[in-house]
């Protein structure tokens, strides 16, 4: 039995000795416990040594896939060939399947195989003659990393490098266009002011100023190609009528140049653009479908590399090119900023203020997955980053639709957004509920009197009525006459007045029922008049003060004149 086994150096070919021993799987480390014990068990056949590390790594990356390399195919055919009656003993039963369908070997995968296997690798420098271990172990380490590399995409085709530069001599070339344009239209504005308000766009003003040149030359120039007809009118129009000054071909010729190199710069610019958008597409198609190709490249020159931009947890991806707010903020003890470079983004862009944050937030955490992927994946497609722009913009929606949804039956019909009207509603305080006197009307107070007097006269029937004084009484009529005499003059004056004018005398003894009732057939003979009668009852009415007697919890009536 042949035995297939590979290190960091190359490839080595074994024929077991003792297959006898292979049987004993338990017990198999103990014939490989010294050097000696081990060459009695298997003895080193051939030995293919790699020339450099990139031979290493592509054998490594080979039996990784389960793949047979080079190499591997040359040692197979050069050694294994000849012995092509015994089996080889594999370390992968995937390798050993790609080997018997390529070169018809049989290869054996078993427990006692992969046993066999650590035994050789404890005893591997004895075994192996020629390989010095410090040779082994520098090997080792340089194929680990190279595998390491390989694993993570490190290829020339994904170096971030590229785009980091880019995306900074685009926003370079930015400032200067439109320092270049500025001066370009402050310069030929002086000899034809009014092209600048006509022709608004700053490269079809630069190419205008490049083709006629003094503004003369206008009406036989041919500006078809660069301006619509309706403009062309417009300049042909204004330079017949300009206020410019003029200029000398020496003047025209240096804005001349200028224009040329605003032109090229542009022309370059656009260039520089397609070529960071097929980079970008390359090297993070997630991260492009997610957030665009200027804003990612800005993400990546900010973070340095693509690498350190996907070890940034999802906060920080979303406030990244905000630092200074953010630190301002955490110091004044203010609310911190919710985006930075994301801001620009088109899904950012396109919700609402009240929205900006809550979709940031989203993308930010989308996007740093899309960073993840495309920095350390192995695929190189943009599905996922497709399907989470796709849940994005509906959860966008979800957000917009939110505030004009209505109950309805199914509780998922939309509202129909009609157009706000204010409606105040303005409440008018009732001073109504501010008086404890009973409200009562007057008439049905003054009935409520005179039922009260009927029913006292029965039961005073049987009782001597007492001589009321005649001071008294004559008092009375006098205040009565005088009370009449100032409605008659006044109807304007208020109670106070009326009582004012009365003298001291008539509140020093209340008046009875009877008395009232004199008064009245007096009024009714002296004043039939119904406007007196009505003033008469008003005042009545007035006088009498219904007061609760605390004590006794009992209604009673005070008269006062």
């Amino acid at each position: 039995m042949l035995v297939l086994f590979e290190t960091a150096a190359g490839y080595a070919i074994f024929k077991v000795l003792d297959e006898s021993k292979l049987q004993q799987v338990d017990s198999l480390y103990k014939e490989f416990e010294t050097p000696e014990k081990a060459n009695k068990v298997v003895k080193l056949k051939h030995f293919e040594k790699f020339t450099d590390t990139t031979e290493a790594l592509a054998a490594a990356t080979a039996l990784v896939e389960g793949k047979i390399g080079k190499s591997l195919k040359k040692v197979l055919k050069k050694v294994v060939a000849k012995e092509a009656h015994e089996e080889l003993a594999v370390s992968d039963a995937k390798l050993g399947g790609v080997i018997k369908d390529k070169l018809e070997l049989s290869c054996v995968h078993s427990s006692a195989v992969a046993e066999l296997m650590r035994c050789i690798r404890s005893q591997m420098e004895s075994l192996i003659s020629g390989l010095p271990p410090k040779e082994m172990s520098a090997m080792s380490l340089g194929l680990a990393h190279s595998l390491s590399r390989y694993k993570l995409k490190f290829s020339p085709d994904k170096v971030d490098t590229m785009i980091v530069q880019a995306i900074s001599l685009l926003d370079d070339l930015d400032k200067e266009l439109n320092n270049y344009i500025m001066r370009c239209r402050e310069w030929y504005g002086w000899h034809f002011p009014e092209l600048g308000k006509v022709v608004v766009d700053n490269l079809a003003y630069c190419k205008t100023v490049l083709k006629i040149g003094d503004r003369t030359n206008v009406a036989t120039t041919d500006l078809s190609e660069i301006l619509p007809e309706e403009v062309e009118a417009e300049v042909k129009l204004a330079a017949e009528i300009s206020m410019g000054t003029e200029v000398s071909e020496q003047d025209i010729a240096n804005i001349r140049h200028l224009c040329d190199q605003v032109i090229e710069i542009s022309d370059y610019r656009a260039q520089l653009y397609d070529y960071l958008k097929n980079r970008m597409t390359a090297i993070a198609p997630n991260l492009t479908v997610m957030v665009g190709e200027l804003v990612g490249a800005r993400l990546i020159s900010h973070a340095g590399s693509l690498l350190n931009l996907a070890k940034h947890p999802a906060s920080t991806v979303q406030i990244l090119g905000a630092e200074k707010a953010l630190f301002r903020a955490l110091k004044t003890r203010k609310d911190t900023p919710k985006y930075g470079l994301i801001y620009h983004a088109s899904l950012v862009g396109q919700t609402t203020a009240k929205n900006k944050g809550k979709i940031s937030r989203m993308l930010a955490a989308k996007a740093s997955l899309a960073i993840r992927y495309d920095a350390l994946g192995e695929d190189t497609n943009a599905e996922m980053g497709v399907e989470n722009r796709a849940k994005l913009e509906a959860r966008l929606r979800q957000l917009e639709d939110r505030g004009i949804r209505k109950i309805s039956g199914s509780g998922k019909a939309m509202a129909r957004a009609d157009k706000y009207q204010h409606k105040s509603e303005v409440k008018i305080y009732d001073p109504s509920g501010d008086s404890t006197i009973p409200s009562t009307s007057k008439k049905r107070k003054f009935e409520e009197v005179e039922q009260q007097e009927a029913a006292e006269e029965p039961t005073t029937s049987g009782m001597k009525p007492k001589k009321p004084k005649k001071e008294p009484q004559v008092q009375g009529e006098q205040a009565m006459k005088g009370r009449h005499e100032g409605l008659r003059c006044s109807r304007r004056s208020s109670l106070t007045m009326r009582i004012s004018e009365e003298t001291p005398e008539t509140s020093a003894e209340p008046e009875t029922p009877k008395k009232k009732k004199k008064k009245k057939e007096k009024k009714a003979v002296e004043e039939p008049a119904e406007e007196l009668k009505e003033e008469e009852e008003e005042v009545a009415v007035m006088e009498v003060i219904p007061v609760y007697d605390i004590a006794s919890h009992t209604k009673e009536h005070f008269f006062f004149n």
